[in-house]
């Protein structure tokens, strides 16, 4: 599917089949605690879902395991790749491509440094961050849409649903 993010930059979205393999350059994780979605505090963006640039060498599983021990201590149990987007410069030309995987953490660790990140933070709702402390990241219609897909394979139930 073709969207257009905020900067009307057009994004290339595709979910994934179970034979697909991720070959992007940077992760992002729709991560859950318990029957809470599990997000970090970005310094200067705000809260968002964690995420980043693939390091040389690199898997896109073994960066999001990174990525979201780095930004909130999370420990992952367990991760299905569930789509991946391009996102293109607005003269056409591609700007990066990412790897969304849904994330299950089980433990969550303290730390000291959370790099670029305040930490960990939980919600039930997207919808219960204020809109002073979300990150644009989490108004970005793509990633939306992963939310959206996540919730129909059945990787995310909020407790009531879960009943």
């Amino acid at each position: 599917m073709i969207i257009h993010d905020q900067f009307d930059k057009e994004i290339r979205l595709n979910f994934t089949q179970p034979q697909d393999k991720p070959n992007g350059e940077h992760v992002l994780a729709i991560a859950f605690l318990d029957d809470s979605y599990l997000l970090t505090r970005h310094k200067k963006r705000g809260i968002e879902f964690p995420g980043g640039k693939i390091e040389q060498g690199e898997s896109s599983e073994a960066a999001i395991v990174r990525e979201v021990y780095e930004e909130t201590g999370g420990i992952v149990a367990e991760m299905t790749y569930v789509a991946q987007y391009t996102v293109y410069h607005p003269e056409g030309t591609k700007w990066f491509t990412k790897d969304v995987f849904a994330v299950q953490v089980d433990t969550l660790e303290s730390k000291n440094d959370y790099l670029e990140t305040a930490g960990p933070v939980t919600c039930k709702h997207l919808d219960e961050i204020s809109d002073e402390e979300k990150s644009f990241l989490l108004e970005d219609e793509a990633i939306l849409k992963c939310v959206e897909r996540v919730i129909e394979l059945g990787l995310y139930q909020k407790k009531e649903d879960a009943d």
